[in-house]
């Protein structure tokens, strides 16, 4: 009959430690190393004294792995001590020595796998049942466990943590919110050193899940340079699926001025340009992402003109996915912002005609505000406007001013605004209907889209034919006066003024600018020294006896 405590590892543990000590004192051979392996088993000691401290930690799942790996070892050192006792090695110094280092190593994972299992709390965690505990709770446990499982044991054990952390983040945002709040990223991050290639893909895929919610990537920003080598070096030797995985986690790291510059200085736009050529579609789209990204700062600008990247993107706007195109036009966007050689550049390449396609094809409204942002760039250049005009982007860009996406609408406008330096442009516009919907937007919901009509407008109305349309709009210029008022904010007056100066001649719009109140606006912008303010107000004087409001 077993005696209470028999069946407990961690007695049995001690006893093997002491036995083990005893026998070192005897060994003959290689006292050196049994000396550093006798300094291992003192601190294994404390261990299992603080390990038996937990009630559960004889039967945690995590712990009972453990201890069963340590007692093999043991025993492993046990017999090699004996042969060490010996004068001579019966198996030799090579192969005595060889072993030695191996009971080495495997004591110095014990003692940090136990490290960990220690302070990872799950053994205070015990058994989660759904009857006795919240759906949140039982995925905090699981994750701490699956947490500690990725840090000890073998490389089998973690591949299969992984599997199970996977899915785990897969089944909704709060599992993954929960993870992070457990430190899953540097555990994460840590596991990318792993020499396993299977277990390094789903690493990246881990992240590349944790980087798709807003919440948490704050913590993968937090890693650093550290991540985001790892992250290149799987974009120039990975598997297609890796590097899909390692683009999704890129768009989340490439917001900062150090991130992007850092890529741009480790051949990482090169690398991604070669994905945007020859990677699966969705490493395409998502490559073309983190290029968009980048292009947003100046400092790294220069590497895109040496690496052909026009060409590439260009290529992948024409033929890609509809995400890919969107992502290489909002990278070409980005791109030519303040560059006329590149704007240019893209034209020479194709670039009008493919934008053409897109914004005739998306099926995506929102994936058409970078089309639109895309095209008010290319406007801003003179001779490149005329060619708009010419390749039929007025019509588009009055579909795009109806568009049920503001951020559509608000592009849109600013390229009306652009494209409006041109006479004939302005002529075009309004023939095709521009003037209705930017009288429209001067009564949006949001400040920004009431200033972009307004912006518009102030170019459009300098054509004749134009005047005459906003005149038979009665909501035109009370509009136009509501956004002189002072008490909206963030809204260039400038703009409501300059629409206003150029129907003020006319006695009927006079009259209603009075009815609408501009006076009372115009004194308070004249107080203010906005442009052309006092100008108006004088030509409005002009109309009222006695210069009464």
């Amino acid at each position: 009959m077993k005696a209470p405590g028999d069946d407990d590892p961690i007695p049995i543990l001690k006893r093997l430690l002491l036995s083990l000590s005893d026998q070192i004192l005897n060994v003959n051979n290689f006292k050196g190393k049994w000396g550093l392996i006798n300094s291992k088993l003192s601190t294994l000691q404390t261990q299992l004294v603080d390990l038996s401290e937990f009630p559960s930690s004889s039967s945690a799942p995590l712990a009972v792995d453990l201890l069963d790996s340590i007692s093999h070892t043991l025993n492993d050192a046990l017999s090699l001590s004996q042969k060490c006792q010996l004068v001579g090695l019966t198996e030799g110094k090579l192969k005595t020595q060889s072993d030695l280092d191996a009971v080495l190593a495997k004591l110095n994972r014990h003692i940090s796998d136990t490290e960990i299992l220690i302070r990872s709390g799950v053994l205070q965690d015990g058994v989660v049942s759904a009857s006795s505990s919240t759906k949140k709770e039982a995925v905090r446990v699981e994750s701490r466990n699956l947490i500690t499982r990725l840090q000890i044991g073998t490389t089998e054990s973690k591949n299969s943590a992984m599997d199970s952390l996977l899915g785990l983040l897969q089944e909704d945002d709060k599992n993954v919110m929960i993870a992070v709040a457990q430190g899953v990223v540097p555990v994460l991050v840590g596991s990318l050193d792993s020499s396993s290639l299977e277990m390094k893909e789903k690493t990246v895929a881990a992240i590349a899940r944790v980087s798709a919610v807003e919440s948490s990537k704050h913590v993968l920003i937090a890693e650093g340079l550290l991540l985001l080598n790892h992250l290149l070096r799987v974009l120039e030797s990975g598997s297609g699926f890796a590097k899909e995985k390692a683009c999704i986690a890129l768009q989340a790291l490439t917001f900062s001025k150090e991130n992007a510059r850092a890529i741009g200085s480790r051949g990482g736009i090169s690398a991604l340009l070669e994905i945007c050529e020859a990677g699966t579609p969705g490493s395409q789209a998502f490559a073309a992402g983190v290029l968009k990204n980048l292009a947003c700062f100046d400092e790294i600008k220069e590497n895109f003109v040496e690496e052909n990247a026009v060409f590439v993107l260009i290529g992948l706007a024409s033929s890609g996915t509809a995400l890919a195109q969107e992502n290489s036009i909002g990278c070409l966007c980005n791109l030519i912002s303040n560059d006329s050689n590149l704007k240019l550049l893209i034209v020479k390449e194709g670039g009008i005609e493919c934008l053409k396609n897109f914004l005739d094809s998306s099926p995506n409204p929102k994936g058409l505000e970078v089309a639109v942002e895309f095209t008010r760039h290319l406007a801003s250049f003179t001779p490149i406007a005329e060619s708009l005009v010419a390749d039929g982007f007025v019509p588009r860009l009055v579909a795009a001013l109806n568009c049920g996406v503001l951020g559509v609408r608000l592009a849109a406008a600013k390229a009306v605004f652009e494209l409006g330096s041109s006479s004939k442009a302005r002529k075009e516009m309004g023939e095709c209907g521009c003037i209705v919907s930017l009288i429209k937007m001067l009564d949006g919901k949001a400040v920004e889209e009431k200033e972009a009509g307004a912006m518009a407008l102030s170019r459009l109305v300098l054509y004749v034919g134009n005047k005459k349309v906003f005149k038979k709009d009665e909501r035109g210029i009370v509009n136009a006066v509501l956004l002189l008022d002072p008490l909206i904010q963030n809204v260039d007056k400038k703009y409501p003024v300059l629409i206003l100066a150029e129907l003020v001649h006319s006695k009927k719009c006079r009259k209603q600018m009075v009815a609408a109140g501009a006076c009372v606006h115009l004194q308070k912008l004249v107080e203010m020294n906005v442009e052309g303010s006092k100008k108006l107000l004088e030509s409005v004087d002009d109309y009222l006896p006695n210069g009464a409001y």
